[in-house]
């Protein structure tokens, strides 16, 4: 659809089932997909040529396991690290990626995402925009057609609503932007306020702010940014958020509303780079 170059995860425990699905939906019809595996090692400490020889056939019979039961063309790519989040970034940059999706697991009946160190490690510092597909059974033949953005009039906001209309247009989905924000402490401590504050009237600016954007279903409330669409994300089938850039090739720096919902949200998270690096078709 949007992503040109897509790098996908593949681990030893889930394989990349729940990723593959997502870039499925996310990928040009143009576009590449390459799946990727980390293998555990030092790559600056010397290993014997069978132990690296043999490591490499497990991680390419690993990779084409993946790419067999997906029954999709893909490229496939390896690398050993002693990282994950590191392997998977270098992977990333060698294959000029715009995209790199990770799965993760679930536990608990309210099916919440679990996170691992390598997880967040792909997370930090990732030098392009970054997906996290929950896993599941019905994310295998997914639809997406619900898609909301996390909006605070950011310009970082701004990028990731403009990313989620090309979305909607080209899946026929439904667009809606949520924004959540803490009230000024004197409203909440119920201290007198001037006459035109209230939470009330908070709520109704920004719900206001957001349909004057046109084309998105507005939602605002009072609550923590990261709790709150944990919770909206449930309704969900892609939920998209903005993060800060830096350096020259624009790596991110995640928050805590990221962090966070990386942990929490119930469907695919796409957390987008503030360049506007994605190429469109």
């Amino acid at each position: 659809m949007i992503f040109k170059q897509i790098v996908v995860g593949v681990d030893e425990h889930q394989g990349g089932r729940d990723p593959i699905a997502l870039a499925k939906n996310l990928l040009a019809r143009d576009g590449e997909l390459t799946l990727a595996h980390v293998y555990a090692g030092d790559p600056h400490i010397r290993r014997s040529a069978t132990a690296a020889d043999e490591a490499a056939e497990r991680a390419l019979e690993l990779l084409e396991n993946a790419q067999r039961e997906a029954e999709i063309q893909a490229g496939l790519s390896y690398i050993r690290s002693h990282s994950v989040g590191h392997g998977l970034h270098k992977l990333a940059e060698r294959q000029g990626a715009d995209l790199l999706i990770l799965g993760s697991c679930r536990r608990s009946l309210l099916g919440r995402v679990l996170v691992g160190d390598d997880t967040r490690a792909a997370l930090d510092g990732a030098p392009c925009a970054v997906a996290i597909a929950p896993a599941g059974p019905s994310n295998e033949a997914a639809t997406i057609r619900e898609i909301g953005v996390g909006y605070d009039g950011s310009p970082e906001s701004d990028h990731a609503l403009h990313v989620a209309r090309e979305l909607a247009a080209e899946c026929g989905a439904k667009l809606s932007a949520f924004q959540f924000f803490s009230p000024p402490r004197h409203l909440l401590n119920g201290c007198p306020a001037p006459s035109d504050e209230s939470i009330e009237g908070f709520v109704q600016g920004a719900r206001e702010r957001i349909a004057a954007l046109g084309g998105v279903k507005p939602y605002a409330a009072h609550g923590h940014p990261a709790e709150e669409l944990a919770v909206c994300s449930a309704s969900l089938d892609l939920l998209i958020l903005g993060s800060r850039g830096y350096g020259p090739i624009g790596r991110m720096i995640h928050g805590s509303t990221s962090q966070q919902l990386a942990r929490t949200a119930r469907c695919p998270l796409l957390v987008l780079t503030r360049a506007p690096a994605i190429r469109t078709h």
